[in-house]
């Protein structure tokens, strides 16, 4: 299993901290209200759903599901991430109608460590720094239970050198566009992931698409801008642009809203490990 998250290329780099950084910046704000909105659109408000949030990082997906009642367990096999998503949950638990829950690991161990029957999903960030994503998305698919939502955040391959040119990289662009493999800004290595393997193979466990947009048509190339007054209309300007072609075919992510088949052979769900 190759996992440039956990073996990157330049050994010794901050990437939890980057990430971090990043998270509060324009662009990471646009990405995790983007998905959270899509989120909600597709899990019932009631009765609070169990999620699982694979590769969930430093815990901003799940604060906002947990804001909104539901019950989150992030799974994730970095141990400076995990103890920063700890942090930022602890000032926030006591006001929350949700609960967030932590387990270190691969999400390819995923129904061995946390089990199945969960009501969503997520794996959102986590299939681009893997140089074979098949193995994660199978052990995915046997997480949710009949009915249950799986929900996909990844960059798009065709979209790569999109950034490139807008930041006048132009020998970026040229690499992009013929290789899907690049250094990104957090000192890792990420990669291009195609859109339509995903979809087959979880539809090899009967899981199908419900919806799909794209995040961040607009913003992807202003680094380390902070969100401003204008943050709504950016919001609402990303919203509308990322359901519709040809724009969500050009974002920076593709979101994948899939939903498993009520047909599929239920599992019994074992409670999260502690």
């Amino acid at each position: 299993m190759t996992n440039s998250w956990t073996t990157p290329a330049r050994p010794g780099e901050p990437l939890a901290d980057r990430y971090a950084h990043r998270s509060g910046t324009l662009r990471g704000t646009v990405r995790h209200r983007l998905v959270d909105r899509a989120l909600a659109e597709h899990l019932p408000a009631a009765p609070p759903q169990r999620v699982l949030d694979v590769g969930g990082g430093t815990g901003v997906q799940a604060r906002l599901l947990a804001e909104r009642g539901h019950h989150v367990t992030v799974l994730d096999p970095d141990a400076t991430m995990l103890a920063r998503a700890r942090a930022s949950w602890l000032p926030y638990a006591s006001d929350a109608p949700g609960s967030v829950a932590f387990c270190r690991g691969f999400g390819e161990q995923a129904p061995l460590l946390v089990g199945t029957g969960w009501d969503a999903v997520l794996c959102h960030g986590v299939l681009m720094y893997l140089e074979d994503p098949a193995p994660l998305l199978h052990a995915l698919a046997q997480c949710p239970r009949p009915g249950g939502i799986v929900s996909v955040l990844a960059y798009q391959a065709d979209a790569l050198a999109i950034r490139r040119g807008l930041t006048r990289d132009w020998s970026g662009v040229l690499r992009a566009l013929h290789d899907p493999v690049e250094d990104n800004s957090i000192g890792t290595v990420s990669r291009g992931v195609d859109r339509a393997t995903v979809l087959r193979i979880l539809a090899e466990h009967r899981i199908d698409l419900l919806q799909w947009y794209g995040v961040r048509v607009f913003t992807d190339h202003l680094e380390d801008e902070c969100a401003g007054d204008d943050l709504d209309e950016v919001l609402q300007a990303e919203w509308e642009a990322g359901r519709i072609d040809p724009y969500r075919r050009v974002a920076r992510h593709f979101h994948l809203i899939t939903r498993a088949g009520q047909d599929r052979e239920a599992t019994d769900p074992r409670p999260p490990a502690p």
